[in-house]
C-alpha cells in the first residue's frame, strides 16, 4: 500500500508534513536531513527539487533553491540521494517540483525513477488540472503515485469538487493567496476559509501550509484539518542554525511539536 494513503488510515490529525530544498544548505545535505526528519518523527517529508523559477515560493524557498542549484544539485543527484538513504527511512516521501522539470526529464522517466526509488507522491503547482485529468492521470495512476493538487482561498467550491474527485492522497490547503513564507499567526479571514473547506465535507484529507511557523500556527491549522506543511520556517532555521544538521532538525521538530 501506498505510504501516505496508509498514514492517513491510521492518523487523522495532528499531521506534521515538513518541506524542505533538496542539496540545502549543502549538496549532500539531502539523505542527511530525510533520516534525521524520520528519526524526528515527522508524519510526511516533502522534498522540494531545486528550480530556476518557483512560481510560488517565497524568498526564501527561492534563495535555498539558487544555492541548491549553485551547489550542484540535480534531479538525477537527488534520485541518487533518495534512493541511497530509502531503506532506512519509514516515512512517507514526496517530491515537490514544476511540471516543466518532469517535461524535461520525461515523464515517464521521472514516475519510474520515483517508483525505483520510493517516492510516494508528487506535488507540481503548475500542472493545470484538466491537462491532469486529459493527459497524465492514467500514467501517475500507472505508477501508484498520488499527485496532490492545491487549492486557495480564491478556489472556486466547482474546482475544490473537481480535485477532490480526482485525488488519492490529500488536498494541499494554501492558508492565503500569496506565495510560500513563514507568518506569525492566522488571520480571522483564513479562518473563515478553513470553515468553509471544512463545511464541503470533503472526502480526502486535508493540510494547510503556507504561513505555517510556530507551535502556535501548527496547533491553529490542525483544528481545522488533518495537519499542516510547514517549510521557510524550517529552512530559515537551518539557515541560522551553528549546530550539526542532525540536532538542528532535531530541535526544530521539538519546537513545532510543543503545544
Amino acid at each position: 500500500m501506498n505510504r501516505i494513503i496508509e498514514l492517513f488510515q491510521n492518523k487523522n490529525s495532528n499531521i506534521l508534513n515538513i518541506y524542505f530544498t533538496a542539496g540545502y544548505p549543502q549538496l549532500q545535505d539531502t539523505g542527511t536531513i530525510i533520516k534525521a526528519l524520520d528519526s524526528a518523527g515527522v508524519d510526511l517529508i516533502e522534498i522540494g527539487i531545486p528550480y530556476s523559477d518557483p512560481l510560488a515560493d517565497g524568498t526564501t524557498i527561492q534563495e535555498s533553491g539558487t544555492q541548491a542549484l549553485e551547489n550542484g544539485m540535480s534531479l538525477p543527484l537527488l534520485f541518487e540521494q533518495i534512493e541511497s538513504v530509502r531503506s532506512e527511512v519509514n516515512c512517507p516521501l514526496i517530491l515537490m517540483g514544476y511540471f516543466n522539470q518532469i517535461m524535461q526529464f520525461g515523464e515517464r522517466q521521472f514516475l519510474e525513477r520515483c517508483k525505483q526509488v520510493g517516492i510516494d507522491g508528487i506535488i507540481l503547482p503548475d500542472l493545470p488540472l484538466m491537462v491532469y485529468e486529459q493527459e497524465y492521470q492514467s500514467l501517475f495512476e500507472e505508477f501508484k503515485l498520488p499527485v496532490s493538487f492545491l487549492i486557495t482561498p480564491q478556489t472556486s467550491k466547482e474546482r475544490i469538487l473537481k480535485i477532490d474527485s480526482l485525488s488519492r492522497s490529500f488536498i494541499y490547503m494554501v492558508s492565503n493567496a500569496s506565495i510560500t513564507g513563514a507568518k506569525s499567526e492566522i488571520s480571522k479571514s483564513q479562518i473563515d476559509y478553513f470553515n468553509t473547506i471544512q463545511s464541503l465535507q470533503l472526502k480526502n484529507p486535508r493540510l494547510i501550509g503556507f504561513g505555517i511557523s510556530s507551535p502556535e500556527t501548527f496547533a491553529t491549522a490542525c483544528r481545522y484539518a488533518n495537519g499542516a506543511i510547514i517549510g521557510s520556517a524550517f529552512i530559515q532555521h537551518l539557515k541560522h542554525t551553528d549546530q550539526p544538521i542532525e540536532k538542528a532538525v532535531i530541535e526544530f521538530i521539538k519546537f513545532i511539536r510543543s503545544v
